[in-house]
């Protein structure tokens, strides 16, 4: 369902929304595909901050880990 909404654009960003949604059935259309991507993105990028956390701080195991699974290698020499 969708919902009615109203806002107010400056002239030259309705401009450039008119251009760019030539390939949607309407502006409407245009602005939700827009703001969906964005949203996801931001959610995406929130995500990977709390990963990249996580990581960060469990870096000296992480290491640790690596360099153990690296000792047991065997060099064909």
């Amino acid at each position: 369902m969708k919902a009615s909404i109203s806002i107010s654009l400056s002239k030259d960003l309705l401009a450039t929304i008119d251009e760019l949604a030539v390939n949607h059935k309407s502006r409407s259309a245009f602005i939700e595909f827009i703001l969906r991507k964005a949203i996801t993105q931001k959610i995406r990028a929130e995500r990977d901050a709390r990963d990249i956390e996580i990581i960060n701080q469990n870096l000296d195991y992480l290491n640790a880990e690596a360099e153990d699974v690296l000792s047991y290698q065997i060099i064909p020499w």
